[in-house]
């Protein structure tokens, strides 16, 4: 299929623009970006194309930009799919312009040798139009104790390793781990965290969490787990990457290893981007996300850092709970919200609050993680892969959580005022969704 997007908004994240212009695609790549034509006959003319043979879509002025790249998806196959099927999320992704899922291996049982990744992968391939990328865990069972088969994992097709909330304690194990991943060039996604001062917390210790009798844990848990795995990343040379840095303690010691020459990235989720502790008010269990929402201060330091380079990547931390697992008092709730569809427009309040470019967030949300990845998509460049989101960065629109594709609806942005709608989604210049 060859396709021609004219009269689009193009926001270009490795160039950092956001200017208006056409783009062509061809064999499932794009073949030409141009700032500057407004006759589409002469671009076919100059490239011995066929006007006929040519899906012309004039965007009016609408933003087209690179497919979100999502690290850290969680598709609850094996074990829990009546909270979400690669099915219900790879829907879901679509309709919130994502074209490339990477997914957890928390699942049940975790995603911990080559045939269980290898069930997913069939899974994903079947039952999703969009890309799915695995990661394995880290140890067996994400227990902590035995170091999973790495190298077996890896011609499996899994793209990092990563033991997600369940930090690994014993630090013997953790640097044995990282010094046989970067002997294979495996990329380790840690979760930055003092797993014993966290233990039990609902929220953020401070006022809010006494006021409303709230176990909470101290914004230093991340700073101390952070620091471990710096000293760990020194000794052992391996690629690192932190899934969520919530709170801004934890900055300066990421800027140091930076800055030290470490191999060493970090994300932070849209909902410590957009939300902050004061939204749980009356224990609301759809706010109740894994760190805790954190003070307004720590939100805005990670916008800074967002815009200043040194947080890397924007994901969705897509969790899935059913009603059952929220319907607790705050403290039992399950942990954790759906965000694939809600991503970008929740981004776009970042934009609409003068907060940050378009350019800025598709490379926090496109071009990054696919960097780190190893991935040529994230780009708005020739020969890069058709990966694109067609958007109306202005639509208004109410947030009805029964409109989700997901199945389970566990968003806190439920019935609130959202500015901005994907309109198209394409994955390899194929559509994949188209809003009616």
């Amino acid at each position: 299929m060859t396709l021609l997007f004219t009269n689009a908004r193009l926001i270009d994240p490795e160039a950092g623009t956001d200017s208006l212009g056409a783009v062509l695609v061809q064999n499932g790549h794009i073949a030409a970006v141009d700032k500057t034509v407004t006759d589409p006959d002469q671009l076919f003319r100059t490239r011995n194309i066929e006007a006929a043979n040519v899906t012309h879509i004039d965007c009016s002025g609408r933003c087209l930009a690179p497919g979100i790249v999502d690290i850290g998806v969680k598709v609850c196959e094996p074990g829990e799919r009546h909270k979400e099927s690669y099915k219900s999320a790879g829907l879901a992704a679509a309709a919130g312009g994502v074209t490339t899922m990477v997914t957890r291996p928390d699942t049940t049982p975790a995603i911990d040798s080559p045939e269980t990744l290898e069930f997913v992968t069939r899974r994903a391939q079947a039952d999703t139009a969009i890309n799915v990328l695995p990661m394995a865990a880290l140890t067996k069972g994400r227990e902590g104790r035995e170091m999973a088969e790495i190298g077996f994992l890896m011609d499996a097709g899994a793209v990092a390793f990563s033991d997600c909330d369940h930090v690994i304690t014993d630090t013997k194990v953790f640097s044995r781990a990282l010094s046989y991943a970067r002997s294979c060039g495996a990329l380790i996604i840690a979760h930055p965290q003092e797993p014993g001062l966290s233990k039990g917390a609902a929220a953020t210790s401070g006022k809010f969490a006494t006021l409303r009798g709230l176990p909470a844990v101290t914004p230093m848990a991340e700073r101390m787990g952070l620091d471990r795995d710096i000293a760990l990343l020194e000794m052992t040379g391996a690629r690192y990457h932190g899934d969520q840095i919530t709170t801004a303690r934890a900055l300066p010691a990421l800027q140091r290893a930076k800055a030290n020459g470490l191999d060493i990235t970090a994300g932070t989720s849209i909902h410590h981007l957009t939300l902050n502790e004061l939204d749980v008010a009356d224990y609301r269990t759809f706010f109740k996300v894994k760190p805790p929402l954190r003070s307004e201060d720590d939100r805005l330091a990670l916008i800074d850092a967002i815009r200043e380079g040194l947080i890397d990547t924007i994901s969705s931390m897509h969790t899935p709970q059913d009603e059952e697992s929220k319907r607790l008092p705050f403290e039992e709730a399950a942990a954790g919200a759906v965000a694939l569809e809600t991503l970008l427009p929740a981004a776009l309040r970042l934009y609409h609050a003068d907060q940050l470019d378009l350019p800025t967030l598709f490379r926090a949300m496109s071009l990054n993680p696919a960097r780190r990845l190893g991935l040529s998509c994230g780009r708005l460049a020739t020969g890069a892969p058709a990966d694109l989101v067609l958007f109306d960065a202005d639509q208004p629109f109410i947030m009805d959580r029964f409109a989700l594709q997901s199945k389970s609806q566990n968003t806190p942005f439920d019935g609130q005022r959202m500015q901005g709608r994907v309109l198209a989604t394409y994955v390899a210049g194929e559509p994949v969704y188209r809003r009616d």
